[in-house]
């Protein structure tokens, strides 16, 4: 089995978070803007903890001021994920970081986007489809236009809506008017917790928002009786576990709780959420996760089953996805 080249579908994928950095510095350079503090040594991103790990993603991001700057990095991103064997890549989006939330210029951002993704799936045959998410930290009332923007530009492309940031600030349920408004607009749902907050965090994002998937969720187990209910219902786990392991959330691969989540019968999938700076793939996290797990061909195939049925497509897309697909799953 080739982790490598094995077909894989990636629901959970911040698509400034995975900016390599020799791109990032790159475009820093032909602006004249100086991020050397946000880069290690050896050319990774730099950061203490999670915190800090979020005013370096905003540092980099910062770089980022133009619908040209967002189809370069398009190119970029689906380039190394299509290296990896990723067919499909759902990617968050974020109207703040593409026009300040002004439903115009998110267009044209958007547009550049789309652009770059179509080249990518003609040429590596990675397709693309985008999450839209206010950033948490911003608060509710900035989320509001962030929604707006998801709302107007929901279709083919836009087929999700989520939130991300720091877990800690503010409650889920602050942000329901947000939610609400996507849903209606028919755009599927997910939430991050649950990577932060603990099960309650959880609970929150099915209670709360109704979500149909949420972004990490590896603390439900915490919480056995959330464990059955995500078990019973359903509701799918977009787990990035070399994330999870690089900032603490827990200490080792051993200790992650996917395989126990899997076996209890939750749906779980795997993403590398932000994955230049967790130095991280698609293909390192399959291996790791078939070292320490003993995972094989046939677990992978479940895995990406799973992905694959709750992938926020359409069902045309899926079928094309399911044709890729055989026979590994």
């Amino acid at each position: 089995m080739s982790l490598a080249t094995l077909p894989k579908i990636e629901l959970h994928l911040h698509l400034e978070g995975a900016a390599p950095p020799a791109f990032i510095r790159g475009l820093a350079a032909e602006k004249g803007i100086d991020l050397r503090d946000i880069f290690t040594e050896d050319g990774g991103y730099a950061y203490r903890d999670f915190t800090h790990f979020l005013s370096v993603y905003e540092a980099a991001t910062s770089v980022l001021t133009g619908p040209d700057d967002f189809a370069r990095l398009t190119t970029a991103v689906l380039a190394e994920s299509a290296a990896h064997g990723v067919i499909y890549t759902e990617a968050f989006l974020s109207p703040d970081f593409c026009g300040g939330g002004d439903l115009g210029a998110w267009r044209e951002y958007l547009a550049a986007i789309r652009e770059a993704a179509d080249r990518a799936e003609a040429s590596d045959g990675i397709v693309m489809r985008g999450i839209v998410t206010p950033i948490r930290h911003f608060g509710p009332e900035r989320a509001k236009p962030i929604a707006l923007c998801a709302a107007e530009t929901a279709g083919e492309f836009i087929t999700g809506f989520g939130i991300g940031g720091d877990e800690m600030a503010g409650k889920l349920k602050d942000f329901a008017w947000s939610f609400d408004m996507a849903r209606e607009a028919g755009l599927r749902i997910t939430a991050h917790a649950g990577e932060w907050g603990g099960a309650g965090s959880v609970w929150d994002a099915i209670n709360d928002l109704g979500v149909e998937r949420v972004g990490h969720g590896v603390q439900a187990i915490e919480d056995p009786a959330l464990v059955d209910h995500l078990a019973e219902t359903g509701v799918v786990l977009e787990c990035c576990p070399g994330s999870n392991v690089v900032l603490g959330v827990f200490p080792s691969w051993e200790s992650h709780p996917i395989e126990k989540l899997r076996t209890r019968g939750v749906r779980v999938t795997v993403s590398t959420d932000d994955p230049p700076f967790f130095r991280t793939t698609m293909s390192y996290e399959y291996g790791r996760l078939a070292d320490t797990f003993g995972w094989d061909e046939e677990i992978f195939a479940q895995l990406t089953r799973t992905a694959l049925e709750a992938a926020f497509c359409d069902e045309a897309t899926r079928e094309t996805l399911a044709k890729k697909l055989e026979p590994s799953i």
